[in-house]
């Protein structure tokens, strides 16, 4: 009998070039400066080792600032429609679709973006395993002293050095795992699991076991920390 096999693709490299939560939070006054810092967090996050932290879970570093700043879920589709394909990305999953193998999207992404990328190569939504951000659904419990609470910490953090590394991860621990869990928000933020990591492998496994695959039947192509696990 024939093995099952499925091809399974992270998306932000591989299909498309570009970073859309980097260019999401261009639409912010500084907003590529602070996205710096934060991406700068994470990689300390990550090196430490924090408990229930993946790489990749800068996405959910994100969200109190497009909170506070009323960014929504069009805008975040709308960034993604100006996103280019990677050559060849579409053609390469019709013919793997053609021979029969299922193929998959696993990312990190927000699924505004994922979603519309995954529909421009020919991917169903139902086969995308993405971040899920319900953000007019948040924004609606966003108060204005959460709003401003949000944007006196953006404030500290952008005066900050770009390459002050413990300064902001001095700042950040504060702000993330003190001050914001405090608050209703702080939950509200917790709630958004981004797909990196080991989240990335769960991903696969309940994938392949719907094809009646195991992992040695799957082809990964990744490129970044968040795929090394997957």
């Amino acid at each position: 009998m024939k093995m099952p096999i499925i091809a399974a693709f992270d998306l932000e490299g591989p299909l498309s070039p570009q970073d859309n939560a980097y260019e999401v939070m261009g639409r912010l006054k500084r907003g590529y400066d602070l996205f710096e810092r934060l991406s700068r967090y994470d990689d300390v996050l990550t090196l430490r080792g924090r408990e229930g932290y993946e790489p990749g879970d800068t996405l959910m570093l994100l969200v109190p600032f497009l909170l506070a700043h009323g960014i929504t879920a069009g805008e975040i589709a709308g960034v993604s429609v100006q996103a280019r394909l990677v050559p060849g990305a579409g053609e390469t999953v019709g013919v793997l679709q053609r021979r029969g193998i299922p193929v998959f999207i696993i990312s990190t992404s927000y699924c505004q973006h994922a979603h519309s990328i995954a529909a421009r190569v020919g991917v169903p939504v139902d086969m995308v395993a993405c971040t899920p951000l319900p953000l007019a659904e948040m924004t609606r419990q966003v108060t204005e002293e959460d709003r401003a609470f949000i944007c006196e910490a953006e404030r500290r953090l952008l005066a900050l050095p770009a390459a002050g590394e413990e300064e902001i991860g001095r700042l950040c621990d504060t702000f993330f795992w003190d001050e914001l869990p405090s608050r209703e928000i702080g939950r509200l933020v917790r709630r958004v699991k981004v797909v990196g990591g080991a989240r990335k492998t769960s991903a696969l496994g309940r994938f392949a076991a719907g094809s009646g695959a195991g992992f040695s039947q799957a082809v990964v192509v990744g490129d970044s920390i968040t795929d090394f696990k997957m």
